[in-house]
């Protein structure tokens, strides 16, 4: 099937499709038109499909030739349905069981059947109900840890590591969102941007004139632009992570490309502290969240310290890449020199990882596109309180990111930003 081949299925063309695959058809069971197909996609630039028939289900994933939120106006190559099957290829082979099955690619279709996750729910909508996963940090951090450690220097030759950035150095449009979206727009007047108007008006102008941000955005930003450290999810929200009280999978890798490792890790730490920050406009009573709320910020606490260490225990356990050669490090003195440089790597990417999660929470609150966390608060002014504390903790962790030298320190800040309250516009 050529390029030229493209068009968007819709239900009978899907149906006509799937049907024409022995093996999906088997697996689905039963006559394809007693299938049930359902579009459930509620993400911003893609159709999603449930298929379900007489035997079994699968989810189908067709990427559309524009941004799905805005519209054609905003075109986007097909190419990203390619580098989201080629991540989870790798994701597979590197956290087995972490994200779903793939069963079927058609690169010209741009679109990818999957196993069907149920009865996993999107994390996010978990945690607006205040729901608390106990598989989560251990699923997550070993995610992160062996997706991160085994496509970097420290585990690859340099060869290798050259092919696999090559592999993925075409996704360049879907960075260039990231590159916009989260390190550019929120600070300066974009026709896209938006937030809780009138109350957070004041802010979003001190935003756009604190240069001290603008420095240290610019920064995060050169990083992600030219720090090639590892192959990266590129878009690790609590939107692309599915879970049950026994399961987790992280689903979406279509940003994938390789990036700082401290991206991923900032986007996880993030998207658990804006859940922290919402709870309170979730509340029905004073206190009815409190031991989620407890629970969310050990759970921060938790997923950098599990994932450091697991990182650091595959260092030590397969340090083979090209990068801090063994025989550079011989006997005591030197694995001593070794461990301590480990401890050194260790720091600079939680330093990365705090600085990232701070632009992840600022562009979720005054770029495009918004977290459920905040937007399902119905009280407009309960929701700007919200989001105006997590800016707030978000602008130090960027500008003095040297002030939060241990994973405690941003928790410590959380907890005390929880009853701050803000002046608001309007």
């Amino acid at each position: 099937m050529g390029q030229g081949d493209y068009r968007i299925l819709h239900e009978a063309d899907l149906r006509a499709y799937l049907a024409g695959l022995p093996d999906l058809k088997g697996l689905l069971g039963g006559e394809p038109a007693s299938w049930a197909i359902t579009e459930v996609g509620d993400g911003n630039l893609n159709l999603v499909f449930i298929v379900k028939g007489a035997r079994g289900g699968v989810a189908v994933k067709q990427a559309l030739p524009y941004v799905r939120l805005v519209g054609e106006s905003w075109p986007l190559p097909l190419s990203r349905a390619h580098y989201e099957y080629l991540a989870l290829s790798r994701q597979a082979q590197l956290a087995p069981g972490l994200v779903p099955a793939v069963l079927h690619h058609n690169e010209a279709l741009a679109l990818t059947v999957m196993e069907l996750l149920e009865p996993h729910i999107i994390m996010r909508k978990g945690l607006v109900a205040a729901t608390r996963y106990p598989r989560f940090v251990d699923d997550i951090t070993t995610f992160m840890a062996r997706t991160l450690f085994f496509t970097s220097d420290l585990a690859l030759s340099a060869a290798e590591k050259k092919e696999a950035i090559a592999a993925f150095a075409g996704n360049h449009a879907l960075c260039k969102i990231t590159e916009d979206l989260i390190f550019t727009d929120p600070y300066r007047i974009a026709e896209q941007n938006r937030w809780t108007a009138p109350y957070l008006d004041g802010l979003a102008a001190s935003l756009r004139e604190d240069l001290e941000l603008h420095v240290a955005v610019s920064r995060l930003k050169l990083k992600f632009m030219a720090s090639p450290e590892a192959l990266i999810h590129g878009d690790l929200h609590t939107g692309s992570i599915m879970v049950t009280d026994g399961q987790t999978r992280v689903i979406d890798p279509e940003f994938a490309f390789y990036g700082p490792m401290g991206f991923d890790v900032g986007a996880v730490l993030a998207n658990l502290l804006m859940a922290y920050f919402a709870s309170a406009g979730h509340e029905r009573a004073p206190g009815d969240r409190a031991a989620f709320e407890a629970w969310v910020l050990e759970t921060v606490e938790q997923v950098w310290t599990e994932f450091a260490r697991k990182f650091l225990d595959l260092w030590r356990a397969g340090g083979t890449g090209d990068a801090y050669p063994p025989s550079l490090f011989p006997g005591e003195k030197g694995a001593a020199r070794l461990e301590a440089e480990r401890q050194a790597y260790r720091q600079r990417l939680f330093s990365d990882a705090v600085g990232f999660a701070a632009a992840k929470i600022i562009r979720r609150i005054f770029g495009l596109a918004h977290n459920i966390d905040f937007e399902l608060i119905e009280d407009a002014k309960k929701r700007a309180v919200s989001e105006a504390r997590a800016v707030r903790l978000a602008r130090a962790m960027m500008v003095e990111t040297g002030a939060f030298p241990s994973i405690a320190d941003v928790t410590g800040a959380a907890r005390k930003l929880r009853d701050w309250m803000p002046e608001l516009s309007g």
